[in-house]
């Protein structure tokens, strides 16, 4: 009877570390400007469909949170996806929900400000105002002719002149830049 009394005083021990675990990362990817938020997966297939994603581009998320958007993109339009996350839970989240459906996605533990996005065709974001505000000089510096990003959410400041269209949701708009 007491060492069952220890094996559960472990696993609720192991549980308590998790959830800190968890909540510091949550924190720390809050502070970067990517806490995860989920993307409707209604909202996911329009995003999508609106941005007439052809076979073979690139498609990179960063902040890729449970890989939704990345790996829809895959299996949906057979892009090459590449998912970058920071959180370890979600990231290993995503990499168990591409492997069960079946989706050839590179999902990568990296910070989303040292990627290079030389090679992208089309960006998705969904991130806090001020982190677009960081990337978007890397973007505009490291980005090819017509790459197209995609920031749901929130308006990409000092990007105007890029804007080509938006998509109007009630809790959400999508705006959709092109690179020129």
């Amino acid at each position: 009877m007491v060492l069952l009394g220890y094996i559960i005083a472990a696993v609720l021990l192991i549980f308590a570390i998790l959830i800190i675990i968890y909540l510091f990362l949550d924190f720390i990817a809050h502070f970067l400007g990517a806490p995860f938020v989920p993307t409707s997966q209604k909202d996911i297939d329009e995003i999508l469909k609106e941005a007439k994603l052809k076979k073979g581009q690139v498609f990179i998320e960063p902040g890729s949170g449970d890989g939704r958007v990345v790996i829809s993109a895959v299996k949906n339009y057979g892009v090459f996806g590449v998912g970058i996350e920071v959180h370890p839970f979600l990231l290993l989240y995503s990499k168990l929900s591409a492997r069960f459906k079946k989706v050839s996605v590179q999902l990568k533990a990296e910070n989303f400000f040292q990627t290079n996005y030389k090679k992208a065709d089309v960006i998705f974001l969904f991130l806090f105002p001020r982190t677009l505000k960081k990337l978007k000089e890397k973007f505009l510096k490291e980005c090819k002719k017509n790459t197209l990003i995609i920031s749901h959410g929130f308006r990409i400041e000092g990007m105007e002149k890029y804007l080509i269209k938006t998509l109007e949701r009630k809790v959400y708009n999508t705006y959709f830049y092109k690179i020129r």
